[in-house]
């Protein structure tokens, strides 16, 4: 279909400085009949005062519009069109937009949050998270009043490198490279095509590199529609042909840049000061080998103090570089971190050493000590220490990486018949996978995208997603998970949930988002860090003057001063490793490191933690609450034995109540029908004809009834019995009464007046509820049962499981208010949950904690998604956050204690005692492994183990 106005179109779609001023809008109109109805919408939308262009598809009234949100708003639109007559769908201004910054240069707590404040100051941010560990900025903006480029204009204003890595809503997002495009007109044909399929939510188009980003709906659309619009929009004789393009992982490519960047200029940098160290530290000390190095060139400037200048110059001011600019940017910003520290003590041993040379070549007489050494090898060493970090930093996202790397690069997709026959089998790339495309799976291959089984059995082992080690049987029906493998037998698989909708594609948002968010506990080392350099350089001046001064004055004796040196050189050497000791990133890579490493660890067991908040407070849980029904049991209801109380055979009592139940939709109303299914094929009748039923009535909360043939039949519970006088005799009553006792359920059946017989369901408890409440009463947490079912299933249940405190009928409101009581006793709660009457309480909780297998609104309303719905992950979840905050103590600890201990080591107190120092050099190489030990103490927590496994102790 042609645009209206290609030029208008192809300004905004083309010219990148405009899109700031432009948006596109997409939305349907109803009640589009003809071409007139087209051109009166058309017609009166242009005429409005901002709209640039607008296209509309006559076929099924989709429309785009590009417009200046300064000058009109969708909503003005949309009431124009609604005055016409017309009905409008989807038409609605998008207020907040996101967007993903990868952050280069940060090395501190106190460039994430020079950063933070930089992108703050923005007009138009509402919100902007920086996470040090992640190098990364989240942030949410009005895309009416800024964009992506003035977002990234401010990070660089603030001294540190950015590269995007997703604007917008990037959760359904695909990626094709055409070929045939080289034109804007051919541009603009390929666009609106696209922009007019149904589901297709934003379109953009690099003319340069010939390659389309669309943005959909997997409920709608897919990639191989777009594929098949692209090639069908071509006008004769062009031929455009698309294909599959998958963008490198940026994060990925950025950090190994970085990495090898660090390396590089370690190398670089070796060059130099490697030999400055031989001839300033080994030669002199291996007569006649150095004697040459005291070959005098001119008065007193030796070959060895002018080969040390030469060498050392380039590692100051070309490895040195990044120093410089990081200081320059962070004074500027009226802050200090790590880079002001280097630049300070390098400088300052290089610009002495310089005074010495210069003294030494214009003097017969000046003997003076250099520190050209000092400068290069503390820039060698600390660019090792970077290094090093970067790279144990890259390992503390490995198990999310893994998560990332289940899924298989191709499938097979079958088509097939309306009998179910396979007429055609294709080998595709995974990510052209539809919903509902049929999907064969063969053993050994992983499932590429969430499913159902249509045809065939196997085992499939999800272990790398759910933690649990054993192979789960599949038969048709059962769900399937992406990136899970098949073992045995061959599946054919209906595609439900692709693209960002797969289980696996949430569990990595999740813990993305999780590693990215700041922990409460992270708050100690920002507070120190906005204080920290600052006393650092007065530590270091402090240092100066108190070696300085007692020397030239003569208080302490001369021989502290070593050879070669004077009392203004010794106190300068002590001051420089006070600065260069003293370093601020092991502190602010205390908790984002452990968190990162948690909850990747978390997720790959099957406990998704979402964010450092969770995690912090669920160490602090004293009290747990459970849910009864799908949490504390199976949530399926089972029918454990039937009983007759007439004269009446169970084959007649058996198919008068499937009759019955049959309509009705209930859980209980279910489990009855096929244990009486069953029965009756024990009982030799195979006939599945069910009688037909007339006046067919539900009973809220009591059961259902109806007429078969003659005979008036009440399936239900006590309370209908009473309200249709059907008499209850102490035989039923007692039966009643002893069931209620063992936490089962009576759905008595009633046939002309009569009781006539009565089945027993029940919900069983989950085989491992009781060994999980056991290990929380070792723990030292307690546990409580809050449900709305009745208060004698209710105690059977606890008593089942060992649960001493009941709440029993209690509404959802009721339920959270149960929770806000037992926090104003002053106890951390946790809640777990799994339907939607959960989801108050979830919020209300400190902890809210959701059985995967709930509803999206209990997992939505939670802090932790416990995937593989087995109690026992509460407690892994639990104890992962205990071990995670003892390991950020512990981070805290090397951290905080390094400082305080080498601080006073590199300032001299040991040196009057001992005769210990710190040379500037070697204090270098302690800060780059202070940072260094963090991360590794992080990376400890990848060696967690569950400390409760159920399924091997049965």
């Amino acid at each position: 279909m042609e645009a209206n106005g290609k030029d208008d179109l192809k300004i905004p779609l083309l010219q990148g400085p405009q899109d700031a001023e432009m948006r596109t809008l997409k939305f349907k109109i109803k009640d589009v009949k003809c071409a007139s109805c087209v051109n009166s919408i058309e017609s009166l939308v242009r005429n409005l005062s901002g709209v640039n262009s607008i296209t509309v598809s006559p076929l099924d009234g989709q429309a785009a519009i590009i417009y200046v949100p300064k000058l009109v708003s969708a909503n003005k639109v949309k009431e124009t069109l609604q005055a016409a007559g017309f009905r409008v769908d989807g038409l609605q201004e998008k207020d907040i937009s996101v967007c993903r910054f990868r952050i280069k240069g940060m090395a501190c707590t106190s460039c994430s949050e020079s950063v933070e404040r930089a992108l703050q100051m923005v007009d138009g941010v509402k919100k902007a998270v920086v996470g040090l560990a992640l190098e990364e900025a989240k942030v949410h903006f009005d895309p009416n009043l800024t964009d992506t480029k003035k977002i990234f204009e401010a990070i660089e204003d603030a001294g540190f490198g950015a590269e995007l890595i997703s604007s917008g809503n990037d959760e359904n997002k695909v990626y094709l490279k055409v070929e045939g495009v080289d034109s804007p007109e051919d541009v603009n044909f390929v666009i609106s095509s696209l922009e007019l399929v149904e589901g297709v939510n934003h379109v953009e188009m690099d003319l340069t590199e010939h390659k389309v980003t669309v943005s959909y709906d997997p409920d709608v659309t897919g990639p191989r529609s777009f594929i098949d619009c692209i090639q069908a929009a071509a006008l004769k004789p062009k031929i455009y042909r698309a294909t599959l393009y998958t963008p490198s992982r940026q994060r990925d490519m950025g950090k190994l840049r970085e990495i090898r960047m660090y390396r590089n200029r370690f190398l670089f940098s070796c060059l130099f000061s490697v030999p400055v160290f031989i001839f300033a530290m080994v030669l002199p000390m291996l007569p006649p080998y150095g004697n040459w190095l005291n070959y005098k060139i001119h008065n007193m400037l030796t070959m060895g103090l002018f080969l040390r200048w030469i060498l050392s110059t380039p590692v100051q001011f070309v490895v040195g570089q990044r120093f410089y600019v990081g200081s320059y940017h962070a004074l500027r910003r009226r802050s200090a971190n790590m880079d002001v520290l280097v630049a300070l003590g390098t400088n300052a041993a290089y610009f002495y050493s310089i005074y010495v040379l210069i003294k030494a070549l214009t003097s017969a007489t000046f003997q003076g000590q250099d520190f050209f050494e000092t400068s290069s090898m503390l820039i060698s060493f600390i660019l090792l220490g970077k290094y090093l970090e970067v790279v144990a930093k890259g390992k503390t996202s490995d198990a999310l990486a893994k998560l990332t790397q289940l899924v298989p690069d191709k499938s097979y997709l079958l088509a097939l018949d309306t009998d179910g026959n396979i007429i055609s089998e294709t080998e595709i790339d995974t990510q052209l996978i539809q919903r509902n495309d049929i999907i064969k799976i063969v053993p050994g291959a992983k499932i590429p995208v969430d499913g159902i089984v249509i045809k065939g059995q196997s085992y499939v082992n999800e272990s790398m997603i759910t933690g649990e080690a054993r192979p789960i049987n599949k038969s048709p029906g059962d769900k399937v998970i992406g990136g899970t493998v098949n073992d045995s037998g061959c599946l054919l698989v209906k595609a439900t949930h692709v693209g960002s909708d797969t289980t696996l594609s949430q569990i990595v948002q999740l813990v993305e988002a999780a590693q990215l968010a700041r922990a409460p506990v992270q708050k100690l080392a920002d507070h120190i860090s906005l204080f920290f350099v600052p006393i650092v350089v007065a530590v270091a001046i402090i240092t100066w003057l108190g070696w300085l001064i007692p020397g030239v004055v003569g208080i302490y004796p001369k021989h502290w001063v070593p050879k070669a040196m004077d009392e203004f050189e010794l106190a300068l050497q002590f001051a420089i490793s006070v600065l260069v000791v003293a370093c601020p990133c092991a502190l602010g890579l205390a908790t984002p490191t452990a968190v990162m490493v948690a909850s990747g660890i978390g997720a790959s067991q099957g406990v998704l933690i979402k964010g450092g908040d969770a995690l912090e407070k669920a160490h602090k849980v004293k009290t747990v609450v459970f849910d009864k029904t799908g949490t504390l049991t199976v949530g399926k209801p089972v029918v454990v034995s039937a009983v007759l109380f007439s004269k009446l055979s169970m084959e007649e009592l058996c198919g008068m109540t499937i009759a019955v139940e049959a309509s009705s939709e209930h859980p209980i109303a279910k489990a009855v029908v096929a244990h009486a299914k069953r029965l009756r094929q024990k009982l030799g009748t195979c006939i599945e004809l069910v009688p037909d039923v007339m006046d067919f009535e539900v009973h809220p909360g009591a059961g259902v009834s109806g007429k078969v043939g003659e005979r008036t039949v009440l399936v239900g519970n006590k309370r209908l019995m009473h309200a249709s006088n059907v008499p209850i005799c102490p035989e039923v009553e007692r039966y009643i009464s002893e069931n209620e006792f063992l936490a089962r359920t009576c759905v008595l059946v009633s046939i002309d007046g009569k009781v006539a017989g009565a089945f027993c369901v029940t919900d069983p408890v989950k085989p491992e509820a009781r060994r999980v409440i056991s290990f929380l009463h070792s723990m030292g947490i307690s546990s409580i049962i809050v449900t709305g079912d009745n208060l004698a299933t209710a105690a059977a249940i606890a008593n089942e499981v060992g649960i001493d405190e009941v709440f029993a009928e209690t509404d959802p409101v009721g339920k959270a208010d149960k929770v806000k009581d037992i926090k104003m006793k002053g106890m951390t709660v946790a809640m777990v949950g799994d339907g939607i009457n959960d989801s108050p309480a979830l919020v209300a909780a400190d902890v809210g904690m959701a059985i995967g297998a709930g509803t999206d609104v209990a997992i939505e309303a939670a802090d932790i998604v416990l995937v593989r719905s087995s109690l026992e992950d509460v407690i892994t979840a639990i104890d992962l956050s205990r071990k995670t905050m003892s390991r950020i103590r512990l981070n805290y600890m090397w951290a905080l204690g390094y400082n305080i201990l080498s601080m006073p080591i590199a300032a001299g107190v040991l040196y009057p005692f001992t005769g210990i120092r710190l040379p500037p050099w070697l204090a270098g190489a302690c800060m780059a492994a202070s940072s260094l030990s963090v991360v590794s103490s992080s990376l400890l927590l990848q060696f967690y183990k569950k400390p409760l496994h159920v399924g091997s102790t049965q």
